[in-house]
């Protein structure tokens, strides 16, 4: 297998069964464009606008691989196992005091496969951020997800709101949390 010269190297890729957990790339730029833009993932997520606007997968994958970033974000690359090379993303945004919030989506046509549960719970078994404990929130309408963490060991800890670029309003949340 190989990576284009940009990949992440202070970035752990992580391996599961079907998944490899890399660091972005920018010859991921079109398949990403093609899945965010989908209504059903932007509206999933806080942060993916709908419309997705040109050029903004392209500043997503700067930032993203940028060495000052905020967040480690890997790609849910199904290759080795027959699939596409991008099936999602998930990210690991440290916090203070050795926490960390996770969060991820899947394309959906791949949707209802484990994708998700397999790379969430090879994050929490790399635990590359040396976190004592994982936040993680979930839109209420999106109980697909919900399930996904409490699968993962997350405990429900509370109803929360959070603006949502896409819908282009405040949406109620489920967070949950996780200790290591």
């Amino acid at each position: 297998m190989s990576y284009d010269n940009d990949i992440r190297a202070d970035q752990p890729i992580l391996t599961t069964p079907r998944l490899i957990l890399r660091p972005l790339q920018v010859s991921d730029s079109a398949l990403l464009a093609l899945y965010t833009g989908d209504r059903r993932v932007a509206e999933g997520t806080r942060s993916i606008p709908h419309p997705l606007p040109p050029g903004a997968t392209e500043q997503f994958i700067d930032r993203a691989t940028a060495s000052a970033r905020d967040e480690d974000v890997w790609v849910l690359d199904g290759s080795t196992s027959g699939a596409s090379s991008v099936m999602g993303l998930l990210s690991l945004k440290p916090l203070d005091r050795q926490q960390s919030q996770i969060g991820f989506w899947v394309a959906p046509a791949f949707w209802n496969a484990g994708f998700a549960s397999e790379a969430v719970r090879a994050v929490i078994d790399a635990n590359p951020h040396e976190a004592r404990t994982l936040f993680a929130e979930v839109f209420q309408d999106n109980a697909a997800s919900a399930h996904v963490l409490t699968n993962a060991g997350f405990d429900y800890l509370g109803d929360a709101e959070a603006y949502s670029v896409a819908r282009r309003a405040t949406v109620p949340t489920w967070t949950y949390i996780r200790r290591m």
